[in-house]
C-alpha cells in the first residue's frame, strides 16, 4: 500500500520540478531577448536567441517605448497525467524590461 503511494507523490514531485525548470528558462529567455534588444542588435536575431533557449512553443510580446524595451514571454506545461490527470495545463511567463544603451 505504501509503494504506490510513493511512485504518486515522486511522479507529481517530478512535474513540480519539470514546471520550475520550465519557469527558469521562461526567465532567462525574456532577460536575454531583453537585453539583445537593449544593445540595438536586430529583433530577428534576439528573438532567435529567445527561441534557442526558452521552451518549444513558447510565444513571446515584444513592446519598445522610448528609453526601454519590455519582453514577456510565455509557455505552457501539459499536466502530467496518470494519476495526476485533473490537473491542467499551466501557462508559466516571465518579463523582463532593459533600458536601452546609449549609441
Amino acid at each position: 500500500m505504501v509503494l504506490p503511494v510513493l511512485v504518486a507523490v515522486t511522479l507529481g514531485l517530478v512535474w513540480l520540478l519539470a514546471l520550475a525548470a520550465t519557469q527558469a528558462r521562461v526567465v532567462d529567455a525574456a532577460r536575454e531577448v531583453a537585453r539583445a534588444l537593449a544593445r540595438d542588435e536586430p529583433r530577428g536575431a534576439a528573438l532567435e536567441l529567445g527561441r534557442r533557449i526558452a521552451p518549444e512553443g513558447s510565444q513571446f510580446l515584444v513592446e519598445q517605448s522610448g528609453s526601454t524595451v519590455q519582453v514577456r514571454v510565455t509557455s505552457s506545461v501539459r499536466g502530467p497525467g496518470g494519476l495526476f490527470g485533473f490537473v491542467p495545463r499551466v501557462d508559466v511567463d516571465a518579463e523582463a524590461v532593459a533600458a536601452r544603451e546609449p549609441r
